[in-house]
């Protein structure tokens, strides 16, 4: 990969998730941070304190000629309204996910895109890791045989344990299809092409919540979304996975996904991690195998691969994979599950994907 030329990039929102990107963009030598903003300009200045860099407002870090890519760090209800806002500033958008609380919302931000003729694109990036593209790389080459069916499997007993602030998660935007389901249906629509159709039965058995981490223990949430979500997706490769995702179980002992082929079972680690063990195993073999990693980032904590990788593909004139259509096809998934459980339907996807292409070598240099 071409790594002469250093693509500028502005951040916009500093909260929690920004000081894992900031951290890892200091091994994409791709990537140049000019300057990072937020809402809140104390909230920028402590951030550009830590990790030695220029805070800025924002309208000045749209402004600024420099920047190429705005990564998009803000609350889920706010991303598709600063996308807008760089894209109107002529700069290509690299978002946090979901894409949007709204699969119209998405199209608007796509529609956008297109018309200016630059990227949009959108985490997840954890499909790019090594153990998921060793799963991918698995799958593509047959020895696993036909993907019949599968389950994904997230639930955790809710965010209020750790998160400083999360009421986000609880209201319009937030819940664990939109929090959690993009790692999961992003490495899916990797794995397996794009989905279908959906169907889903979904419940709030909480209508308030306690906060139990600091600063606000005690505080009482109000819960306006499903908080536990079952679903069922038809893939137009054939298969039929099975997906929970829940912010209302104690504890669990599923995998995150197991995948059944005809020839091949096969384990693959929790999609919103970049690594861990891809495990086969055929019919009649009493052992998971393991299999090795080809490529050398695979255990590594890199949010912000998709960011490299789409500056990279400015360079090079190539599609990025992290890219808006992506987004957009699980964005429709994700609202689907809630169309499906209220209307008790199955409901058809009708937003056309590509998988993104394998990524076969290292973006690190």
């Amino acid at each position: 990969m071409d790594g002469k030329r250093r693509v500028g990039v502005g951040i916009i929102g500093c909260g929690n998730i920004s000081s894992q990107y900031l951290k890892a963009m200091r091994d994409f030598p791709v990537l140049e941070v000019i300057a990072i903003a937020d809402m809140k300009p104390e909230v920028a200045q402590r951030k550009a304190a830590e990790f030695g860099l220029t805070a800025v407002p924002v309208e000045a870090l749209l402004a600024d000629p420099r920047v190429e890519i705005i990564v998009n760090l803000t609350i889920p209800r706010a991303h598709v309204e600063v996308g807008l806002r760089a894209i109107a500033a002529g700069k290509h958008v690299y978002g946090e996910k979901p894409f949007g609380i709204t699969y119209a919302e998405g199209k608007t931000l796509a529609a956008a895109a297109a018309k200016a003729e630059l990227r949009v694109g959108s985490a997840p990036d954890t499909f790019l890791g090594g153990a998921h593209q060793e799963a991918r790389a698995l799958l593509d080459s047959g020895a696993a045989g036909e993907i019949v069916g599968g389950t994904a499997f997230f639930a955790c007993p809710g965010h209020e344990r750790w998160h400083p602030d999360p009421a986000f998660y609880y209201d319009v935007g937030g819940g664990p299809v939109l929090d959690m389901g993009p790692y999961y249906i992003t490495d899916l629509v990797n794995l397996l092409g794009p989905v279908k159709s959906v169907q889903a039965m979904s419940a709030t058995p909480q209508k308030e919540r306690p906060i139990y981490s600091e600063p606000k223990k005690g505080q009482l949430m109000p819960v306006k979304v499903s908080t536990h979500v079952a679903g069922l997706l038809q893939f137009h490769s054939g298969a039929i996975i099975q997906v929970t995702l829940s912010f209302d179980v104690p504890g669990h002992a599923h995998l995150p996904f197991e995948l059944y082929g005809t020839k091949q079972s096969v384990l693959v680690p929790d999609p919103n991690m970049f690594g861990g063990e891809v495990k086969t195993r055929a019919a009649g073999e009493k052992d998971w195998t393991v299999v090795p990693y080809a490529l050398p980032y695979a255990d590594a904590n890199y949010r912000s691969l998709g960011v490299a990788d789409m500056a990279h593909a400015i360079i090079e004139g190539r599609p990025h994979r992290a890219s808006g259509d992506l987004a957009l096809h699980v964005l429709e998934v994700m609202e689907a599950f809630e169309t499906a459980s209220r209307e008790q339907r199955a409901v058809e996807i009708t937003t056309p994907v590509q998988r993104p292409a394998p990524l076969a070598e290292s973006v690190i240099a």
